[in-house]
């Protein structure tokens, strides 16, 4: 529903040319999404192999080239505006 999109130049992007195993390169990209602590582990691997398979497809990026994140909060810590807590 909300979404920053940041595209940085060679110089003001660092990363891990290997991590895990996982060889990166420069078309590494990085999603991280906050969302509410709801989703199963389950849910969560399926959704990572469902966003990688679209990204491969397309543009075209290679599977080692996305890297995702989720951090999880509770309900309670959201407020849309107003200063109000919306969900609880």
């Amino acid at each position: 529903r909300f979404m920053i999109v940041n595209e940085h130049d060679a110089d003001n992007f660092v990363y891990a040319e290997s991590y895990l195993g996982i060889q990166h390169t420069d078309d590494l990209v990085i999603i991280q999404i906050t969302a509410n602590d709801t989703r199963t582990v389950e849910q969560k691997q399926a959704f990572f192999a469902r966003i990688t398979t679209l990204l491969v497809q397309n543009p075209g990026l290679r599977k080692e080239d996305v890297l995702i994140n989720v951090v999880e909060c509770k309900k309670e810590n959201w407020s849309f505006g107003n200063g109000i807590a919306q969900y609880v």
